[in-house]
Formats: C-alpha cells, sequence, structure tokens
C-alpha cells in the first residue's frame, strides 16, 4: 500500500510537470444552505464531488474561518473520474442569526475551490 502511495505521488508531481491538473466537478452545488435551525444544532452536509481531471486529485488542507465548521476529505488520492464526497459539520453552539461560512479547498488543481455553508440561527430564549 505505501508503494502504491508514492507511486501516486509521483504521478501527481510528473503530470503536474507536464500541465496536467486534477479537477474538482461538484455533483451538487458549491453552496448548500440550511432550513433555520435552533441554537446548539449540529448541522451536517456531504459535498459530493467527481475528479474531472488528468491526474489524481489530492486535496491537502481546508481552511475554515471558524472553530464550528469541521471538515472532513479523503486523505487518499482520488483518480480521474472518480467520485467521492466532502463532509462539513457546523456546530451552531453559541451561533445567532444569520451564519455564512467558506471553506478553502487546498489541493492539486489549478485554483482553490471554494465551498460555503449558510444558516440562520434562532438564539435559545433565557
Amino acid at each position: 500500500m505505501k508503494n502504491v502511495i508514492v507511486l501516486l505521488i509521483m504521478i501527481v508531481n510528473s503530470a503536474i510537470g507536464f500541465a496536467q491538473y486534477a479537477e474538482f466537478n461538484f455533483l451538487n452545488k458549491t453552496t448548500h444552505k440550511w432550513n433555520k435551525t435552533n441554537e446548539g444544532t449540529v448541522l451536517q452536509h456531504y459535498f459530493v464531488f467527481e475528479n474531472t481531471g488528468d491526474t489524481p486529485l489530492v486535496i491537502n488542507d481546508a481552511l475554515v474561518s471558524c472553530s464550528c465548521t469541521k471538515v472532513q476529505f479523503p486523505n487518499h488520492p482520488i483518480l480521474p473520474q472518480q467520485k467521492d464526497s466532502i463532509l462539513v459539520t457546523f456546530d451552531s453552539n453559541q451561533k445567532y442569526y444569520m451564519q455564512d461560512r467558506i471553506i478553502k479547498l487546498k489541493a492539486n488543481t489549478k485554483k482553490d475551490q471554494e465551498l460555503r455553508i449558510k444558516v440562520f440561527v434562532v438564539p435559545k430564549e433565557d
């Protein structure tokens, strides 16, 4: 298994030298809006994608501006024409009213990919 990973990394590096890139193609929208929710609810959404590029897709990082948003992405290369998903979890605890978060995906693509989540959070009544 380790040899396969090393081989895929070598292929990815050589593909970049020949201007070949992996490419995200999201099968659903890149923005997800949940219905109005109560504060304290934990929400989840899967963003399903396909690698439509010429080389294996390797996601290196997912950047978010708030610790309320967690991202789980595949830690293995996604081969061309292969599908996979990214799970985004939003914890609405101590969040109020309109919430809008952008997730920036760092990968071996020509440009960074952004995902977005939105929800209106109804505050708890004291």
